[in-house]
């Protein structure tokens, strides 16, 4: 028997492979390119072989978006396992990977397919997958799923920091964040996604009060409400865990994950990023 609703997402939300399949999410492909190699993120690049690559590279790596093509074959595959398909893409103002996933349903007819731009990325867009797949998993229709995903997206927050702007400043993923560079190699900036887009939040000069601030956002963001939250790192395991168990004491946390930030993200944000990315329903 058909289920309801498959959920589609790409490679920008920082789950993996295992993550995804736990859930039951498809992910469709995003390409990672270092000196004259492409690589599929989460597929044959993970996280820590990234970093290690990151920092041997000359050149700075970039990434290459999903293809309508790669939409197209997962979209074929799910139209045999589920009456309707919901895909939620990395922010339209980060990436064009939306186009390629409308290109797709354009040219697809055999089950009806949602697209939501996530207006985020990384986890911020994982956990929504997240969110959407337990929905599916649970026989809520379409409708009920695209409702919850706009809501959880109304109520996402994700803050990080980075050692460095720039990554970001050569990746051009800066956004308004660029009010920071000035100063960049002297502050520990705080930025979140606002409407899609990297902003400033905060500067900081210390990489420990950066850290100590991330904590402290989120406490006066979600003070004890239920709280779905994820810790997100980039080559920062040990800063990760040390966020993870502030997490644990000062948090009514009703999901709590942590995931390495893969390729997608990392071309960007460079190593030592550390981020918080959380939503209550209350």
């Amino acid at each position: 028997m058909k289920q309801k609703v498959a959920i589609v997402t790409d490679g920008a939300c920082s789950l993996t492979l295992e993550q995804a399949n736990e859930y039951g999410i498809h992910m469709a492909p995003i390409y990672v390119n270092i000196d004259d190699k492409t690589y599929i993120a989460g597929v044959n690049l993970g996280g820590p072989e990234f970093y290690q690559l990151q920092r041997a590279s000359k050149k700075l790596p970039t990434t290459s978006q999903t293809t309508a093509e790669d939409f197209l074959k997962i979209f074929t595959k799910l139209a045999d396992e589920a009456e309707e398909i919901v895909t939620i893409t990395i922010s339209s103002k980060m990436s064009a990977t939306i186009q390629s996933a409308e290109m797709a349903k354009k040219q697809f007819t055999k089950v009806p397919v949602h697209i939501i731009d996530s207006e985020s990325v990384s986890l911020g867009q994982g956990m929504m997958a997240i969110a959407a797949a337990q929905a599916a998993k649970e026989g809520q229709d379409a409708e009920s799923v695209i409702h919850l995903v706009e809501e959880i997206k109304k109520r996402m927050n994700v803050i990080f920091t980075v050692r460095t702007l720039e990554y970001l400043y050569k990746g051009g993923r800066i956004g308004g964040a660029t009010a920071f560079l000035g100063s960049a190699l002297a502050i520990k900036p705080i930025l979140y996604i606002k409407d899609g887009v990297i902003e400033p939040l905060e500067k900081q000069y210390t990489r420990k009060k950066s850290i100590a601030r991330l904590v402290e956002i989120m406490k006066e963001r979600i003070g004890d409400k239920p709280v779905h939250v994820a810790i997100l790192h980039g080559d920062a395991e040990e800063e990760a865990y040390v966020l993870e168990n502030q997490i644990r004491e000062k948090f009514n946390y009703v999901q709590l994950i942590k995931a390495e930030i893969g390729p997608v993200i990392g071309v960007h944000a460079g190593p030592g990023t550390l981020g918080l990315v959380f939503y209550s329903m209350e």
